[in-house]
């Protein structure tokens, strides 16, 4: 074999190698962009903040649980839309990252035990087309990652109607 035959084969080799990475690399897109719809399967809500304030449906994720992506303040942010917690709970740094101002030390009972923590106000928060204004929250240093729990302080202002894998959330009195 020539120099020349050896610098083809090294060449060929290269664009395999490469072919297959790149191929690899759409894979790994690909599954990741799945894993993230399995986990928040709402998360296309964001781009309709703003629009007119009717009804929206959220699909329940792999896990059972309602998340989806909204905002505070302006600020994107994802939510898991829990019913059982009084206040919209947001975690220390993802407060901090907002600027949520820290309100009276409080003491909060949670899944995991009391925790001591500080009320806020937040100025507006925004899922779908729904939004509310001067919404009681908590500031949670129990609460660990950038997902916020949306409490009743927010879905209270909402008709709530879950059938199965599915809710509603419309503005309150239109069902």
């Amino acid at each position: 074999m020539n120099d020349e035959d050896k610098a083809l084969r090294r060449l060929g080799l290269g664009m395999m190698l490469l072919f297959w990475l790149i191929v690899m690399g759409l894979g790994v897109w690909w599954f990741q962009g799945h894993l993230d719809e399995r986990r928040n399967p709402n998360a296309d809500l964001a781009q309709f903040a703003g629009g007119k304030a009717g009804p929206i449906t959220l699909e329940r994720n792999a896990s059972g649980h309602f998340v989806a992506t909204g905002s505070i303040d302006g600020q994107p942010v994802e939510f898991l839309l829990d019913t059982g917690a009084s206040l919209v709970s947001v975690p220390t740094a993802l407060a901090e990252q907002l600027g949520l101002r820290r309100g009276a030390v409080a003491e909060f009972n949670t899944a995991n035990g009391r925790v001591r923590g500080h009320l806020t106000t937040i100025d507006e928060i925004t899922l779908g087309g729904l939004s509310a204004q001067d919404v009681r929250g908590s500031i949670n240093p129990g609460l660990v990652g950038d997902t916020a729990l949306l409490g009743m302080s927010f879905l209270k202002r909402f008709d709530i109607e879950i059938r199965g894998a599915k809710m509603v959330l419309s503005p309150a009195g239109r069902g």
